[in-house]
């Protein structure tokens, strides 16, 4: 399967002084879980504006020191959101100290963890509480001395939870496998399903939260983001190719569409 990316311009990341630290979670949790993304953001930050791009992957924030985070529209985005799957950028402004964990979930983890159809998080940033309950862990967390401790914290959560959650059905987690790991014909995944492409479709858009299209050109994106986040990135032409795109053009025009930057602008800096 392959990794994730949050598609973000190098130069954005690059404006505000922070602390990152990153866990890779216990290994039982495989295909559910992908990694652990502490973060501190000082006291001082002040209001600033960041657009996250789609993923893959929904996104549960646990915070241990809440910011305040607000939508362009002035509405405030809630304490330890759980941002489910887009197809559009989400952007907002953040303001104040932040400090937390962001847990990245496959749709099969998420869907096992939650217990609800993804469909329902699409487009949307939700409390966590409102899903699980996270009173006693958010206090163990907070009353941990490292951040290792911590993600050792969410292990146990994670495992005791994920075991008995409930899968997605076998089609429907096959095809988002197969779009995970290359690039593939939608159509030729509704005919692997043994379904018709409507009954295919409709399945897939309930159990994973967009439609099959959305989430390969999502995929696509983020293949193309690892590549061009590498040392040395390839040239533009060779990431098109490599990714499934038509043509380089083909690339830029998706890649400003979904992340707000070009190609170029979100490449490291030299």
């Amino acid at each position: 399967m392959a990794d994730w990316s949050l598609v973000v311009a190098h130069r954005d990341i690059a404006r505000v002084p922070s602390e990152h630290v990153f866990g890779k979670p216990d290994p039982r949790l495989a295909g559910l879980v992908l990694t652990y993304a502490a973060h501190t953001y000082p006291a001082a930050t002040p209001p600033t504006p960041w657009r996250l791009t789609p993923l893959t992957v929904l996104t549960a924030v646990v915070d241990l020191e809440t910011p305040r985070r607000r939508l362009p529209d002035g509405t405030d985005i809630p304490a330890s959101p759980v941002l489910g799957l887009r197809d559009r950028p989400l952007d907002l402004e953040q303001a104040g100290e932040s400090r937390g964990i962001g847990v990245t979930l496959t749709p099969p983890g998420a869907y096992a963890l939650f217990g609800l159809p993804l469909r329902e998080l699409t487009n949307l940033t939700v409390p966590l509480a409102d899903l699980l309950r996270i009173d006693l862990l958010r206090e163990q967390l907070a009353e941990a001395a490292t951040w290792p401790d911590r993600f050792r914290l969410l292990d146990a959560y994670l495992l005791a939870r994920l075991q008995h959650g409930p899968a997605l059905t076998r089609p429907v987690e096959g095809a988002w496998r197969r779009m995970m790991s290359a690039p593939v014909s939608v159509g030729a995944l509704a005919e692997a399903s043994g379904w018709t492409r409507q009954h295919f479709h409709a399945r897939f858009r309930e159990q994973i939260g967009l439609a099959p299209r959305t989430v390969a050109r999502i995929a696509r994106l983020n293949r193309a983001a690892l590549m061009l986040a590498r040392p040395e990135p390839p040239p533009l032409a060779e990431v098109a190719h490599a990714c499934g795109y038509v043509d380089q053009p083909h690339l830029n025009r998706d890649f400003r569409t979904l992340t707000g930057c070009t190609p170029t602008d979100y490449r490291p800096s030299r």
